[in-house]
Parts: C-alpha cells; structure tokens; sequence
C-alpha cells in the first residue's frame, strides 16, 4: 500500500523521509518487507502524501494444520485452567519441563521461543500466556510447538479435546 501511494502521488524514499522525519533506510525497510509497519506508523507515512489509513474489521477463520489446530485446541483448553493458583501448582512442572526440552531443541526459531517460555514462566506473566497459549498468530503457533505446558491438561479433558478435534 505504501509502495502503490507513493507511485502515485510521485514520492520517492528520499522525499518520503524528508516529509515525515522517518529515516529513508527505515522507509527501504517498510518497502521491502524486512522491518515491520503498524497501522499507526503506515497512516503517520501515507499522512505526508496526502492520504488516510482505513483499517475495516472482520473475521476470519485461519487456515491451520491439523497439528496446529489441535496443539491449538489443547492449549486453549489449558487457558482456561491457568489462573494464580493454578500457575502456582504448574511452575514445578513447568520448569522441569522447560529443562528437559533445552537438553533436546535446537535451532531457530526453538531456541528463542523456549528462552521466551521460560521468562514468561519466571515473571508469571499470566496475560501474555494466555495469549500464547490462545494466539492464532504465527507467533503463538511456533510458541506451541516447543511447548513446556506437557502433563499440565488433566487426561479426561485432553482425551475430549482430542475427540473434538477430530
């Protein structure tokens, strides 16, 4: 979108950067994929152009895997265990957990995502673990998949949650 307003309006990076302050490798960067752009940041830049961001709000349904769906399924039912008693009883398991997949995880972005796990799980940080645990987003799906929450789901409850995934 930005690409396509500044071809229309004639605005090169160069001019871009000059109108908005925002430096032109950072604009390169927000041309080319590699740094992210919030909608706040876009409506800042397409602003100095003439023009107005309109975000419209709907639903979709995600296009998941079978194994994401499910992983997804499991863990949103955990969610609705996780409260501070609950989070309490956990961290024992949790830190076992964690350590023993440490031992076996290699690369990226596995690594990363079990040292995240395990500063959620030192702050108990509740809110952001049950974003993690509910998020459909790509970050969330790759949080599930090195996982510490193993053995925390009470096994009817799993069982059922598998039965309803199909």
């Amino acid at each position: 979108m930005l690409r396509e307003v500044m071809r229309e309006t004639s605005t090169t990076q160069s001019d871009l950067s000059r109108f908005s302050g925002v430096r032109q490798p950072s604009i390169s960067g927000f041309l080319s994929g590699k740094v992210d752009l919030s909608d706040g940041q876009l409506d800042r830049l397409l602003s100095c152009m003439g023009y107005r961001l309109e975000v419209v709000r709907r639903s979709i349904v995600p296009t998941l895997t079978r194994s994401e769906r499910r992983s997804w399924l499991l863990h949103r039912r955990l969610s609705t265990l996780l409260n501070h008693q609950s989070f309490g009883e956990w961290c024992p398991t949790l830190e076992r957990n964690l350590d023993r997949l440490r031992d076996r995880v290699t690369g990226q972005p596995h690594v990363r995502n079990l040292d995240r796990w395990r500063h959620l799980v030192n702050r108990g940080d509740l809110p952001s673990l049950h974003r993690v645990l509910t998020g459909l987003d790509r970050d969330s799906i790759e949080m599930r998949e090195v996982s510490p929450v193993t053995g925390l789901l009470p096994d009817e409850q799993r069982r059922e949650v598998l039965k309803m995934a199909g």
